[in-house]
């Protein structure tokens, strides 16, 4: 489910004296080192730490890492942050000349958000765009509603702000933000059209639907897709 494993991004402005670092990932030890590694061969100092959100993939590593390097965790939710400060929506985190803008990108889970980096028309995903593939509405935290949304916000980004790059939270830097962008709307019509007409014919039970529907996916993705077709039933439920 993580692809390659969780992308840690270390951020500084050209010339910046300390860096931002987004995701510090797992509680695993050469992970966490590599962080460091990678922030003394730039030669800056980490003075903050952001998460996308709070799934251990993502997290776990966070407050081990933040206490190693003398920096605050910032996150939205609460319970993963280290110091005073939070995150919401519309908050600017500037560092030594680099400014990371705020973005709520709930769905994937309630608490998810993007990073969006203005000079470098690039937006950090985590979890909600991914970097090969599609990702997961974490039922019943995330929210099939909430995620298309996002979606249609980060495409808004594309045309507001001139996005063009993704940098996701697993897998390859993606250069046509808007052609992913608009791939995932797509795909996810298509598979609410389908969960739908399994309802119709009488197909109700969710892991009967992920058999039906999810036939073209690795049964060993079969767990990950169970949690997006009950976000998918709930969301056809609301709808009725």
């Amino acid at each position: 489910m993580t692809l390659e494993g969780t992308n840690t991004w270390v951020l500084a402005e050209p010339g910046g004296r300390r860096a931002v670092v987004i995701d510090p990932g797992p509680d695993d030890d050469d992970h966490l080192a590599a962080i460091t590694a990678e922030a003394a061969a730039r030669n800056v100092e980490i003075g903050i730490v952001l998460l996308t959100h709070g799934h251990p993939d993502h997290s776990a590593g966070a407050r081990k890492f933040a206490e190693m390097v003398h920096a605050p965790v910032r996150a939205l939710d609460a319970a993963h942050r280290l110091g005073d400060e939070g995150l919401v929506d519309g908050d600017v985190v500037a560092l030594d000349g680099l400014e990371v803008r705020v973005v709520a990108t709930p769905g994937h889970s309630a608490d998810s958000l993007t990073f969006h980096l203005p000079a470098d028309s690039a937006v950090l995903t985590g979890d909600t765009v991914l970097g090969r593939g599609t990702t997961v509405v974490a039922h019943p935290d995330g929210k099939l509603g909430a995620y298309l949304g996002s979606l249609h916000r980060l495409r808004a980004l594309c045309d507001e702000a001139a996005v063009t790059t993704v940098l996701p939270g697993h897998g390859p830097v993606i250069d046509d933000a808007a052609g992913v962008l608009d791939y995932y709307l797509t795909h996810r019509a298509e598979r609410l059209a389908q969960v739908a007409e399994a309802v119709r014919a009488g197909i109700n039970e969710p892991r009967a639907v992920v058999e039906h529907v999810y036939s073209d996916v690795d049964p060993i993705l079969w767990p990950a897709a169970e949690l997006s077709v009950r976000a998918q039933l709930d969301s056809l439920a609301d709808r009725e």
